[in-house]
């Protein structure tokens, strides 16, 4: 991440902070900046080869409470399975990088690597799997080699997504973490690039605190989402920078269960596709909590998207002290995000609220699905340039219209306000 950005992220954060009101957070926990684990456990040290074996054996080996301390150098791994209370520490200077290849990650049906009707036969670099308590800690690096050529094949993970997604299959690419049917899980401060899919998928868990995370990949590499909450509960994304090649978050409640109580918190997203709801919501998805969030040149920007093969209730969202720049959707709640879908898990959006979000041009989007099940949004200082266009149907939408520019029935007619100096001021720094 660029000086410019991390300025740009802090200044936006912070100008919000003054001039917006304090709001509650949707996570039930009581949340405190981590803080390093009081013991170690062991320190490997990098051979040169791969590592695979050293790390899983210090894990394996670590006590409850206490941490494999990475200091230095680069560590060369296959996949890595943690255990209950044991934090990776990954220092300054430190780099743990998957190796690219297919093999080490298959599930045993040959698929790693290879395009087929599904893509689930990679295990991930790291996994979580009922586990409670540890994480992964420091100011290292994690590089899951998305854009490395895979051993035995011509084609990096990033080049088998795209002829994946022309040839109508799934590609088999390992996520770079998982965590799955896990309790109180912490990462804090550490970077993660370059995933050859997911840079952390989460499914069935209960409290997860991401505290000062950088995640980062190149805006092209496909399925590169930033974090993805699924089935899960209590969860806290606060103070992180992530640009990727898909949704920067994407909160997701499909057959495995809903979502609920998720705050986002004083972030700053760069590429990719934005703050997302969806697609999977038909197990439901509520109190949901983004506040101090600046999205800058993402695709989509406030998102919620499903259609009725895998709809459900969403409600009770709040987003608030919300700076959007060089979005093409700068708000896209669709409940036809397939127009061609077919099923009856239609998709319910309501109770969301859009308090003090300021924007520049692009398309406003609130659609749903008939009268019926129409949306229900309600806007409170919401203000965008005069170039930008709503476009409702099937939308109920509650406003001041005075509070709310371009006005609802058309463009703008006056120049936009000034309005939000978190805004103005974000978006001036960030030209320099």
């Amino acid at each position: 991440m660029t000086k410019r950005f991390r300025n740009w992220a802090l200044l936006s954060i912070l100008t919000s902070m003054v001039v917006c009101p304090a709001a509650k957070a949707q996570d039930r926990r009581i949340i405190t900046e981590p803080v390093a684990p009081h013991m170690v456990c062991d320190r490997p040290v990098p051979s040169g080869k791969q590592d695979t074996a050293t790390l899983q054996e210090a894990i394996d080996q670590c006590p409850s409470g206490a941490a494999v301390y990475l200091a230095r150098g680069e560590f060369r791994s296959g996949p890595l399975e943690m255990k209950s209370g044991v934090t990776l520490w990954i220092g300054r200077g430190a780099a743990l990088i998957a190796i690219p290849e297919p093999a080490a990650y298959d599930k045993g049906r040959g698929q790693c690597g290879r395009i087929a009707g599904k893509g689930d036969g990679c295990r991930p670099f790291i996994s979580f799997s009922r586990t409670r308590g540890g994480g992964i800690y420091g100011e290292g690096v994690i590089d899951g080699q998305g854009g490395a050529i895979m051993g035995g094949g011509a084609e990096t993970w990033w080049q088998l997504a795209r002829r994946a997604q022309a040839e109508g299959g799934n590609q088999n690419a390992p996520r770079l973490i998982q965590i799955d049917h896990a309790q109180d899980i912490t990462f804090s401060g550490v970077t993660l690039r370059n995933a050859p899919n997911f840079h952390v998928a989460m499914n069935r868990v209960e409290g997860a605190t991401f505290w000062g995370l950088t995640i980062d990949a190149p805006a092209d590499a496909r399925n590169t989402d930033g974090i993805d909450p699924g089935a899960s509960q209590d969860v806290t994304i606060t103070r992180s920078f992530i640009r990727t090649g898909d949704d920067n978050v994407a909160i997701k409640a499909g057959d495995n269960g809903s979502s609920s109580h998720i705050s986002i918190i004083d972030n700053y997203f760069g590429w990719g596709h934005g703050m997302s709801i969806g697609s999977e919501v038909n197990s439901g998805a509520s109190d949901i909590l983004v506040r101090n969030l600046t999205l800058d040149g993402t695709t989509s920007g406030l998102r919620i998207k499903s259609d009725v093969s895998r709809g459900g209730l969403v409600e009770r969202v709040t987003y608030e002290n919300v700076c959007l720049r060089g979005n093409r959707w700068p708000v896209a709640f669709d409940a036809k995000y397939d127009p061609r879908a077919q099923g009856t898990r239609i998709p319910v959006y309501r109770q969301i609220v859009l308090r003090h979000v300021r924007g520049d041009k692009g398309v406003l989007l609130m659609r749903g699905v008939d009268e019926r099940h129409a949306l229900d949004v309600t806007l409170e200082d919401v203000r965008f340039a005069n170039s930008a266009t709503w476009q409702l149907e099937h939308a109920n939408v509650t406003a001041n219209h005075s509070d709310v520019s371009p006005p609802l029935s058309g463009r703008a007619t006056e120049p936009l306000p000034r309005g939000s100096e978190a805004c103005s001021r974000a978006f001036r720094d960030g030209n320099r």
